[in-house]
């Protein structure tokens, strides 16, 4: 409990710190916010530029603006669009859904495939298979997910027809029909995710493999498959949970490329086209909702750790 209590109290000022640091962001930018915005409309009169401000409270003193701002965003207030006239909150929580299933599609594919191979490796540590799951998984880090997402269309969606290119279908539409329209996007960023933790759980098993209670089991005579997945893989998973954890919350902001090259609609692109019209407002609570994401999910991770590792709590 006192490990929680700890870890509670250190994301809590992280996240205080995440907060000022991203109302920071677009004050300390150069330039007059004000004067970017009423650029996109034509109209740059002293008059608009006066409204702009004010609006958004940029004629507050920095301490009054940042509370005014925090207090909004603690009650689900991010602002408003001045491009679509739309809060912020909402048009998040519209373009959610695509995002955060992508997110977790990638993250269970990649480990559904990682796991097995990391597992089957291991033992063979230094043979043929296991160099050549090694040069595979650096020719995969070493490829860019949006090129995967390109080719991917090309072949599987404009060449062969099995896929559709564009779009995304919601859950309510159906499970199957709303997996299929992700699954170009899904397998090029788990890639790289692939590659990434069979690197982190090999690593981790070998070392495992060289434990005392490991050759205990195997000179009483369990087999191999057992020694791994029942005596093995728990003492390994530690180090592949952090990466998960931190993975987690990159993710939400790597998808970007990929989202618009597949034409979905998520938190990528609405990043995007929030950057290419100067939409300060909506930048500041996607940055905010990326960086607080990655937050959280790095905590969760680290709660994981503790719960799976007991030497973890006995060193906290």
């Amino acid at each position: 409990m006192k490990d929680f209590a700890l870890r509670l109290v250190h994301l809590v000022v992280v996240l205080f710190g995440i907060s000022v640091l991203t109302f920071l962001l677009i004050r300390l930018l150069p330039g007059d916010p004000a004067l970017a915005i009423a650029a996109t409309t034509g109209n740059t009169d002293p008059a608009t530029l006066e409204a702009i401000r004010k609006n958004l409270g940029l004629d507050l003193p920095l301490w009054q603006q940042y509370t005014t701002w925090l207090g909004g965003v603690l009650h689900g207030d991010f602002g408003t669009s001045f491009r679509t006239n739309q809060p912020i909150g909402a048009a998040i929580a519209d373009r959610l859904a695509p995002t955060v299933q992508l997110v977790v599609m990638a993250q269970v594919l990649s480990l559904v495939v990682a796991v097995p191979v990391a597992l089957y490796v291991a033992p063979r540590r230094d043979r043929w298979i296991d160099r050549s799951i090694a040069a595979v998984t650096f020719a995969l880090q070493a490829i860019p997910n949006y090129v995967l997402a390109i080719f991917g269309v090309l072949i599987f969606a404009v060449g062969l027809g099995w896929l559709p290119s564009l779009g995304y279908v919601p859950l309510s539409d159906g499970l199957w029909s709303s997996l299929i329209s992700l699954t170009i996007p899904c397998v090029a960023i788990s890639a790289l995710l692939v590659a990434m933790y069979v690197r982190v759980l090999r690593g981790s098993m070998i070392e495992t493999l060289q434990m005392e209670y490991m050759l205990v089991g195997k000179s009483l005579g369990y087999s191999r498959r057992r020694l791994l997945w029942s005596f093995g893989l728990k003492p390994s998973l530690p180090p592949l949970v952090t990466v998960v954890g931190i993975n987690f919350g990159v993710l939400l902001g790597a998808t970007v490329v990929v989202e618009v090259i597949c034409g979905i609609n998520g938190l990528g692109t609405l990043l995007l086209n929030a950057i290419d019209s100067r939409d300060y407002v909506m930048v500041q609570g996607l940055v905010l909702v990326f960086a607080v994401a990655y937050v959280v999910a790095n905590f969760a991770a680290d709660l994981v750790h503790l719960a799976i590792d007991p030497r973890v709590r006995g060193a906290a």
